[in-house]
């Protein structure tokens, strides 16, 4: 993983396929304790415009457990809270740490903070994507099926930033993809072009209204809740739109009849999946939430170096 030192990951189309591939070998070594990669005296720093728990602990584990150190930099007890511009903040973050996730709203931002620091930086959520998300995904399902080529993931909900992260990185690791969402809630088309362009004719990237044909045949049926963060004013309108998207048993069983079930957590329960589907045999949802911790630790290595 030596062509990763020193790099950013904004997004998941940053990537190669191959490097993919690596990171998410080295997740499963990692998880499985093959190796130990040691990241003594290296600092993360966490700058989070936005609330978190699965991203903020499984980032502040994962270096620790490499030997490094975690540094939590409240924007609302630093300058950046008063205006202070993010080209500056960058450069003088940059003295200081070895690695900077960031969880934001526009991705114009990190690309700013990118630019101007000399340091790794990692998107650890926008509002257009959320790689990190999807490579513990991914390692999910590779656990899961022990391979990724010829799996059909379903998307089903909101075209946010997850199926945003899931179309390119599907696309990337060789996995057929289909996101479904009502009509006016579709995924960024560049972002869909982009899987395609990724994909070519090896694997499969749809985009549908109708969700009862994505899930047709599928080995993985995923989703989020249909309000993100920001958007909470907009929840209770959009239930009865998304309600012919939620992954309850009935959609389960036109599925694969081996299929998992994940979500990015935090659930809405009996919104965008019923606590029976959650709860169920089918669910790996906290394998997929503890792969948050593995696929970051694989990524933090492979940027500072450490393997």
């Amino acid at each position: 993983m030596a062509g990763l030192k020193g790099r950013d990951l904004l997004s998941l189309a940053d990537l190669s396929a191959g490097e993919v591939a690596e990171l998410l070998e080295l997740a499963f070594q990692l998880k499985a304790g093959a190796i130990h990669p040691r990241c003594e005296g290296k600092v993360l720093g966490l700058l989070f415009y936005k609330n978190s728990t699965r991203t903020r602990v499984s980032f502040s584990v994962a270096i620790a457990q490499m030997g490094g150190q975690v540094l939590d930099l409240n924007p609302n007890v630093t300058q950046v809270s008063r205006g202070e511009p993010i080209a500056d903040t960058a450069r003088v973050l940059s003295r200081y740490l070895d690695v900077l996730a960031i969880r934001t709203f526009a991705q114009a931002d990190l690309q700013t903070f990118a630019d101007y620091a000399d340091i790794p930086v990692i998107n650890a959520l926008s509002d257009l994507a959320h790689p990190c998300q999807a490579l513990a995904d991914l390692l999910t399902v590779r656990e899961t099926f022990g391979q990724l080529s010829g799996v059909t993931l379903t998307y089903l909900g909101d075209g946010n930033n997850v199926a945003h992260s899931l179309l390119l990185g599907c696309a990337l690791a060789g996995v057929n993809v289909r996101v479904a969402t009502p009509p006016d809630y579709r995924p960024d088309p560049t972002i869909v072009a982009q899987a395609q362009a990724i994909a070519g004719d090896a694997t499969e990237v749809t985009v549908t209204t109708d969700a009862v044909a994505a899930v047709q045949g599928a080995q993985v049926l995923y989703t989020d809740v249909w309000a993100s963060m920001g958007q909470e004013d907009e929840a209770a309108n959009r239930v009865p739109i998304f309600q012919p998207y939620q992954i309850n048993e009935d959609l389960l069983a036109k599925a694969d009849s081996k299929a998992i079930v994940l979500h990015c957590l935090p659930a809405h329960r009996d919104e965008e999946i019923t606590e029976g589907v959650l709860e169920g045999p089918q669910s790996r949802v906290w394998d997929q939430a503890e792969n948050r911790m593995h696929a970051q630790k694989a990524l933090l290595a492979s940027l500072l170096g450490a393997v």
